[in-house]
């Protein structure tokens, strides 16, 4: 569907800041959005990333009617995955895995199979079925010492499987393998890695830490000026000193003599 030149521009504008947000402020990317939404209801690109953005904003009821809407309006099963966790979002893991074994799956490319795969394991998980859900993710994809894009999440997975499953041991070795293939930091496979070693992060340098550098600095201005005021007190009591030499008959000096000494 084609939009009047100003009007494609606005919905374009809106879409591009939902892309540039989702990730970091998912509402706002939302909200944008949104106004895309109204202004171009029928556009299938505008419905896929109010998609998105609901999904991403845990809206899984509203995530899932902009999925199956652009999907109407494209043909293209490039949403299945994610229209499958959405239905794991609503509860409905049973839905999720009916949807991996429909025949939109083999139309997949490698990478939509691969997101198949990990919503699917999800789904046995979410039912309680950890040791078919380690299965499900055991394929040629993760066997392959080939990193792809899908390389990292896939390995993570499958650790985190088998940590549940007790296999602790195996769970260390994949979480090595997904933080060897995890360029980009897309997962936290070194923080559970050093879980798993035991391995606690301290913030030495916390504004509650008392040993910290920043309590030595407060520390320091403090003796200093303690030991100022003893210097002051010092000079006091000399100038005390110095006043009870005077004449004892110059009234004004005896006068401030008194008054130093109170």
């Amino acid at each position: 569907m084609s939009l009047p030149k100003t009007l494609a521009e606005d919905v374009a504008r809106n879409l591009v800041m939902v892309a540039r947000l989702i990730d970091e402020d998912p509402e706002e990317a939302y909200a944008y959005a949104r106004i895309a939404l109204r202004l171009a209801s029928r556009v299938a690109a505008v419905r896929e990333a109010a998609g998105f953005a609901a999904y991403a904003t845990q809206k899984y009821a509203e995530a899932l009617a902009e999925f199956r809407a652009a999907r109407r309006m494209t043909g293209s099963v490039d949403l299945w995955p994610v229209m499958a966790d959405c239905e794991r979002g609503l509860g409905r893991p049973e839905r999720a895995m009916a949807m991996a074994g429909e025949p939109e799956v083999q139309k997949l490319d490698k990478a939509g199979q691969v997101e198949m795969r990990l919503v699917a394991a999800g789904a046995r998980r979410d039912m309680g079925q950890i040791d078919a859900a380690i299965v499900t993710l055991q394929s040629p994809e993760l066997a392959s010492n080939s990193v792809q894009s899908w390389t990292p999440r896939l390995r993570y997975a499958y650790a985190d499987a088998l940590l549940e499953a007790g296999r602790e041991d195996e769970a260390r070795e994949w979480f090595g393998k997904a933080l060897e293939a995890d360029k980009d930091g897309s997962t936290d496979a070194s923080d559970r890695l050093a879980e798993l070693d035991g391995v606690e992060f301290v913030d030495v340098l916390g504004d509650d830490d008392p040993t910290g550098a920043d309590a030595a600095d407060e520390v320091a201005p403090r003796d200093e000026d303690a030991s100022g005021d003893r210097d002051d007190e010092d000079d006091v009591r000399d100038d005390a000193d110095l006043d009870d030499g005077q004449n004892e008959d110059d009234d004004e000096g005896d006068d401030q003599d008194g008054s130093v000494k109170a």
